[in-house]
């Protein structure tokens, strides 16, 4: 057999995405490309890794063993690299960290110039919704996670990165005057909500249930990104993060409508669990963004008038 590195790597990918074309996204790499690299792995096994039925591929449980062995061969590849690195004095190893899909509008500003000073340092980041996140902090398969609501069953240490300002958002379809409005305003439109453990939901809700309203709950969608879309085209209102609408406000897209008692407020937490012994390239990190936080708020999170 002749496979090479390269070929692990993508046949990894592909049975992680379970496509050849979001392998390939990822991969950044040509969808015919990873197509051939597939066929040319393949081609040294006399069992199918893959099969497609429809439109779907699927990975067999004999490609599934040789993705299990190939994972553990790159893991021992890596380790190479790290431990020449870690002889020549650099930083080296694996940054594994979670986040809710809100982070993804602040956490590549804490991480960017680490990862670009640490070029030993490989950075595995997993963008999901909150439940998995906590699971995966729970289940010690990552060093951190980002959060804006704290995990009530789990005994955590935190560092704050920032605060986190939501408002009450329509299209601009209609027209509101810039006075604040009574907290009935809530009951007059349908309200888009995030999925049930979100941390926009949760500070959405108690507003709600401290306010004693009776809410008309139009939709649920998963991602900011999707109900950011909905609100645009018209399909209600939603209580949203300042931080993920800036764009879209700028291009009159989005209207803040002024309501009492918001913006409702909570902070992004980076977080670990308690007592846990951190590694050197994690350890490193957090040292980082205690040291640069300030700065980075300061260089990359400029302030809206609202």
């Amino acid at each position: 057999m002749h496979y090479t590195l390269h070929q692990l790597q993508i046949f990894l990918k592909i049975v992680e995405k379970k496509s050849i074309t979001r392998a390939a996204q990822e991969l950044h790499l040509t969808q015919p490309a990873v197509s051939i690299q597939l066929k040319n792995f393949q081609n040294q096994f006399p069992i199918p890794l893959t099969e497609v039925l429809g439109r779907k591929l699927y990975v067999t449980d004999f490609g599934n063993e040789i993705a299990i062995a190939a994972k553990k061969i790159i893991n021992e590849v890596n380790q190479i690299t790290y431990k020449t690195l870690a002889y020549k004095g650099q930083l080296s190893g694996v940054l594994k960290i979670s986040i809710v899909s809100t982070g993804t509008y602040i956490f590549p500003y804490f991480i960017s110039d680490f990862i670009k000073k640490h070029e030993g340092v490989d950075l595995v980041l997993d963008v999901t919704n909150k439940e998995r996140v906590i699971h995966s902090l729970e289940e010690n398969q990552v060093d951190f996670s980002l959060v804006s609501v704290l995990p009530k069953h789990l005994k955590v240490d935190k560092t704050e990165l920032m605060g986190n300002e939501l408002y009450l958002v329509g299209n601009s379809s209609e027209k509101f005057s810039k006075k604040k409005y009574d907290t009935s305003f809530l009951t007059k439109f349908p309200l888009i909500y995030r999925e049930p453990g979100s941390g926009t939901r949760y500070v959405m809700e108690k507003y709600i249930e401290e306010n004693d309203l009776s809410v008309r709950k139009k939709m649920e969608i998963i991602s900011n990104e999707a109900v950011k879309q909905a609100v645009i085209a018209g399909l209600g209102y939603s209580v949203m993060p300042l931080i993920g609408i800036r764009t879209e406000l700028e291009a009159g897209r989005l209207q803040i409508i002024p309501v009492q008692g918001f913006p409702l407020k909570s902070t992004w937490n980076l977080i670990w669990l308690k007592n846990k012994k951190l590694s050197p390239v994690a350890d490193a990190f957090l040292k980082f963004i205690e040291e640069k936080k300030a700065e980075i708020i300061e260089k990359h999170f400029y302030s809206i008038d609202v």
